[in-house]
């Protein structure tokens, strides 16, 4: 989805009130944007670890202002429902990234104590 108000409007239809009851939520799930602009911004948050951090940034429910109490976690649900299509775990945008040396600070002092990576691609400090 391409902006944030879109998911909000979505919300909004579902569960009464209007966008702006709503856009605090998805503007936070999609604050990576400022980070990364393309689909891999949904890395940082559009996982379920995410949808369960929200409710400790916004609390369990709303009230929104049609006086509805929503569950935090159904609209972060939602949102990454709308954008991926299922909820994936954290693991499983971390297993899609490719590992880079960069990534593995391995000391010039433990030479022998290096293992390979799954990927047999890079060493790993032991």
């Amino acid at each position: 989805m391409a902006h944030s108000y879109f998911h909000a409007s979505i919300t909004a239809k579902k569960w009464g009130g209007v966008p702006e009851d709503y856009q605090a939520i998805h503007d936070w799930f999609d604050g990576s944007k400022a980070i990364l602009a393309d689909m891999r911004h949904r890395a940082l948050r559009h996982h379920a670890e995410g949808i369960f951090m929200a409710e400790q940034v916004f609390g369990v429910t709303i009230t929104n202002s049609a006086g509805r109490t929503v569950p935090v976690r159904l609209i972060g649900e939602q949102h990454v429902l709308d954008d991926l299509g299922h909820i994936p775990s954290f693991a499983d945008w971390a297993r899609a990234i490719a590992p880079a040396r960069w990534m593995v600070r391995v000391s010039p002092h433990a030479a022998s104590a290096l293992s390979i990576s799954p990927t047999g691609a890079l060493p790993i400090a032991a």
